[in-house]
């Protein structure tokens, strides 16, 4: 019994002298180590490893303000200023040296049987109206676009400091006005055409045997062909990332906080970019590339012969229904090459 006492007198000691050191120690030393941003030895580093971001007080109601550096906005700053240029140059680039090494190859796509001097009603004129004010607000906002990632690097260097910052003032003002009717034209090409582009099999036998734009083969079509519809979807779905990340952007920290609108701005400038150099295609099988399609949207109407050659199964549907409008002459001779 003695040697039981003396046991628990010796760890009633021990147990004495331990609670007698621990409360010895600060609390601060108790406590795992925290970084005070007030302190004036802080370093970033040790910011970094406690809160991921660096942090001050802001006396307004939305704290996020309050967020001055976090390694995403890095990143995101990386992204914006090298590998986003990088993308836009190889999309916008690459596609303009293909139109170009694809023109000097095949030249213009002719009406192979020549102008037949009938035409016949291709676009009404709202579809025209709703086409060119897409297409316009389209282009400047590209433009307006371009320029804030590729103004600094390319533009800056050739004019002074203050008529570049005009120029980028005024660009943005478009770019965020002309974002409204744009995006409302993308909108109206959805209902208006959405009828006529949705894949079928005549569009399988279309690539199969390269919509015509490869030798003189012209592949049976409906209002809209395979490529078309490809052009279509590419406005509808693009049109519509670039608008709700765009909104995303004007409005900030409405639907999402800083991380939120950094992807939104990688979303929206990726597919800006590649929207640019596939509308590049588009202007170019529009204009120079095709004979006959630029009067489709200029004017209405197309010339019966490259209806015939082009959207053969639309022109029997349209025959069959309205007949063939004669009321306009054009030549019917071929133009040199």
């Amino acid at each position: 019994m003695a040697s039981i006492a003396r046991y628990v007198r010796f760890a009633a000691c021990a147990w004495i002298a331990f609670v007698i050191i621990v409360s010895a120690i600060p609390a601060s030393a108790q406590e795992p180590s925290r970084v005070d941003p007030n302190a004036s030895a802080v370093t970033e580093q040790g910011l970094f490893q406690e809160h991921n971001r660096i942090q001050g007080r802001v006396s307004i109601p939305d704290q996020r303000s309050s967020v001055l550096i976090q390694p995403a906005g890095r990143e995101w700053r990386h992204f914006r200023n090298v590998t986003l240029r990088w993308i836009g140059g190889i999309a916008i680039l690459g596609m303009l040296a293909l139109l170009i090494i694809f023109y000097l190859a095949r030249g213009m796509v002719r009406i192979e049987s020549g102008r037949s001097g009938r035409t016949i009603v291709r676009f009404s004129a709202f579809e025209r109206f709703v086409h060119w004010m897409t297409a316009t607000c389209f282009i400047i906002l590209a433009i307006s676009g371009l320029n804030i990632t590729f103004g600094r690097p390319l533009l800056l260097p050739l004019i002074n400091s203050a008529a570049f910052s005009e120029w980028s003032q005024w660009a943005k003002y478009a770019h965020n006005y002309l974002s409204f009717p744009f995006t409302l034209g993308v909108i109206l090409i959805f209902l208006m055409w959405i009828a006529g582009n949705i894949p079928n099999k005549v569009d399988v036998e279309w690539l199969k045997r390269g919509g015509g734009m490869v030798g003189h083969d012209h592949p049976p079509a409906y209002r809209f062909n395979a490529g078309q519809k490809v052009i279509y979807w590419i406005v509808v779905i693009g049109g519509g990332l670039v608008a709700a990340t765009g909104y995303q952007l004007m409005f900030p920290f409405y639907l999402t906080g800083i991380e939120g609108m950094q992807l939104a701005h990688i979303v929206h400038a990726v597919v800006a970019v590649l929207f640019v150099a596939v509308m590049l295609a588009h202007i170019y099988i529009g204009t120079i590339g095709m004979e006959g399609a630029f009067e489709a949207m200029g004017e209405g109407t197309v010339d019966l012969n490259w209806a015939k050659e082009h959207h053969s199964l639309w022109l029997d549907e349209q025959n069959a229904r309205t007949g063939v409008n004669e009321t306009r002459r054009q030549p019917s001779v071929r133009p040199a090459k």
